[in-house]
């Protein structure tokens, strides 16, 4: 089969599907985009040069399905699939599927994939090679009994591990044996589901660990190099959320070691293309491996910025049968990147994944900055994929201009209209153990309190601001059908002043205020927490306005829709919903028994059912979404009344699920 081609399919979406196809246009290929019903307006569809409809929205019906992407192949003349990352990128199926409809994989082998995508081999393999491992269980036995036998044996703390798959799927983190059984289970449920594997291992847990990792790089002229390490110790449900090159504790021996160890496990595998190898390297800098990723990795961007290479224009030269052209001695490393992965998430609700629509999306600029995303302002959020919808990245000469630019770059980036990680992402770049370079896997957990994650609570001259943007926003709309109205009798009434009133409420704060222009854009507000405050509009442009509050100038970005005004001020975003305008269509929530879908997703397993006796803390049922599991757990002690779903039911967010009596 040649490997000469000029159109290039990315059977991907998101962020990565742009990334790629940026690449492939700008060396001249090509490019055709797929989507599902949940993407037909999405923004890697407009920027590819061709795209073709694959399916519903499930991942099951579309992203999912080989045949229907290597149909896409084949109906839009591609000659060449880039995968990119998750869905089929690691599926050695799809990639002999890829070669026998004559169409060039971007990516390794299937027999390197199908090596690496099972964790067990692939620990076999390392173990063979010489590469140091984690001690644990990666036998062929699945049987519950024996898993449970082989940890007794390792002893806790001990990771279960799906064999197949990554990103944290299929993953759980085990303190106390009795516990193994439960985690067993949702593992191999989640691993099946996520996978198409329910096969299992065991490790021995390293407590606080980094997560470092190798980019390697190899070609089919017998060539591989590595291209140094990545940090991504900072992690949560042992997903990345900040990835960094280099590792801020990198010695040049120890990057040798890990660059050698890296080689030779691709080495042993006859690797080509772009691959990760990942490493656990505990306090006293002994490294073990952990799994290798057959693909091209989240995180990439930042080994792109310190070695000045473009990782898929790479990938592409190798898939074309050309060297690499590059030896271990041509990779010099230069400057430092820290990158973050903006979610669209809630990490006031453990990081529950949030669907809907985005009402603002404006990415910021600035010298050593790089957003990759795939959104745009009045796209939905669907709740089938993953949650990850950017990655801010910045480069600096060293690490603390690299880190200050990222900050302000988020501080900058406009994202507004449903729950996100922006103000979550700015606090770890500014803990002090992170500035320090001292982050380990237990960052998170060790440095951020439930407090810490909780929904921020607007201050009172925030609340002044929104409710006067507000106030000038409906006065606007209400004046635009007057015709010659003097700018020196906007805000006069013949009756008196004008007053408007508003309230905004936040768990244990409440605001009123009164909004009272004093002239075209001077306005007098007073509130219920005695202040009053004297704002002035200096400047509006689209969405950023400057403003005088008290005499002191504040800059900020804002949306308003409906009754609820978002402000970016200072970096963070704040959302008001004005009460008295929602007044009359807000039901009040129900408490104690009522359980609801805090999701959109597909319950999974149903645990109770309708008679049953239930104890606060008690698991219901599973709920999918986002590619994640989620226990939902009894609120109360209690009798289950009525169930209002069943097991494989899609559900939408606040729909009820169930209902439970509380024990007298």
């Amino acid at each position: 089969m040649s490997n000469t081609f000029t159109s290039i399919l990315i059977a991907n979406r998101g962020e990565i599907a742009c990334r790629i196809i940026r690449s492939a246009k700008s060396l001249g290929y090509h490019t055709v985009a797929v989507y599902s019903d949940a993407d037909a307006n999405s923004l890697h569809t407009q920027m590819a040069d061709d795209a073709v409809y694959i399916g519903a929205s499930p991942v099951q019906q579309s992203y999912l399905r080989a045949d229907q992407i290597i149909k896409a192949a084949k109906t839009s003349g591609a000659q060449a699939v880039h995968p990119g990352y998750g869905f089929l990128s690691e599926n050695a199926e799809f990639a002999e599927a890829c070669e026998a409809a004559g169409l060039v994989f971007i990516g390794p082998s299937a027999e390197a994939i199908r090596v690496m995508g099972n964790k067990a081999e692939a620990k076999r393999r390392m173990f063979a090679a010489g590469v140091p491992c984690v001690p644990g269980y990666e036998g062929e036995s699945q049987e519950q009994e024996v898993l449970i036998a082989e940890a007794q044996k390792i002893g806790a703390p001990i990771m279960v591990k799906a064999a197949a798959g990554g990103g944290g799927r299929g993953m759980r983190l085990v303190t106390n044996l009795a516990d193994l059984p439960n985690a067993i289970l949702l593992a191999r449920s989640e691993a099946q589901n996520a996978f198409g594997s329910s096969e299992l291992i065991l490790e021995k847990a390293i407590i606080e660990p980094r997560h470092v990792e190798v980019q390697v790089f190899a070609d089919r002229q017998g060539n591989t190099i590595h291209l140094g390490e990545r940090d991504c110790s900072v992690q949560r449900r042992h997903q990345k959320v900040v990835e960094e090159a280099p590792c801020p504790v990198m010695t040049e021996t120890l990057r040798e070691q890990m660059g050698e160890a890296a080689v030779a496990a691709a080495k042993s595998i006859n690797y080509e293309g772009a691959g990760t190898v990942e490493f656990l390297l505990d306090a006293q800098q002994q490294f073990y491996f952990l799994e290798m990723n057959t693909r091209l990795q989240v995180e990439h961007p930042v080994t792109e910025l310190i070695t000045g290479l473009d990782l898929v224009e790479l990938q592409i030269q190798v898939a074309q049968g050309r060297p690499l052209g590059l030896t271990q001695d041509d990779i010099r490393l230069s400057g430092h990147a820290i990158e973050v992965r903006l979610y669209s998430e809630d990490p006031a609700q453990d990081f529950l994944p949030s669907s809907g629509l985005i009402e603002s999306w404006i990415p910021a600029t600035g010298e050593g900055v790089r957003i990759d995303h795939g959104i745009q302002s009045g796209q939905e959020v669907s709740p089938y994929y993953d949650s990850m919808v950017a990655k801010v990245i910045a480069y600096g000469p060293d690490r603390e201009v690299a880190r200050m630019r990222l900050v302000r770059a988020l501080k900058d980036t406009v994202f507004n209209g449903l729950k996100n990680n922006k103000a979550f992402l700015i606090d770890c770049l500014e803990k002090p153990a992170f500035i320090e370079g001292c982050a380990t896997t237990a960052f998170i957990q060790q440095e951020f309190t439930e407090q810490d994650l909780a929904e921020p609570i607007a201050s009172v001259e925030q609340a002044a601001m929104a409710a006067v943007l507000s106030y000038t926003q409906a006065y606007q709309k209400a004046m635009a059908s007057s015709v010659n109205v003097s700018r020196n009798l906007q805000n006069w009434s013949s009756t008196g002043a004008l007053q408007a009133y508003t309230e905004y409420a936040f768990d244990d704060v409440n605001y009123r205020l009164c909004v009272s222009p004093r002239g075209p854009d001077l306005y007098d507000v007073t509130s219920s927490e005695e202040r009053n405050l004297v704002i002035e509009i200096e400047h509006i442009r689209g969405n950023a306005v400057r403003l005088k509050v008290d005499g002191g100038r504040q800059e900020i970005k804002f949306t308003i829709e409906d009754n609820v005004t978002t402000i970016l001020h200072n970096g963070r975003s704040v959302r008001l919903v004005d009460q008295i305008q929602q007044a009359g269509i807000v039901e009040e929530g129900v408490e104690g028994g009522h359980i609801t879908a805090p999701m959109h997703g597909l319950v999974l397993e149903l645990k109770v059912a309708s008679g049953q006796a239930v104890s606060k803390g008690q698991s219901l049922l599973v709920l999918e979404a986002m590619k994640m599991q989620h226990e939902i757990l009894a609120s109360i002690d209690g009798e289950v009344v009525e169930v209002f779903v069943t097991a494989g039911s899609q559900v939408s967010t606040d729909q009820a699920l169930l209902e439970i009596a509380e024990v007298e």
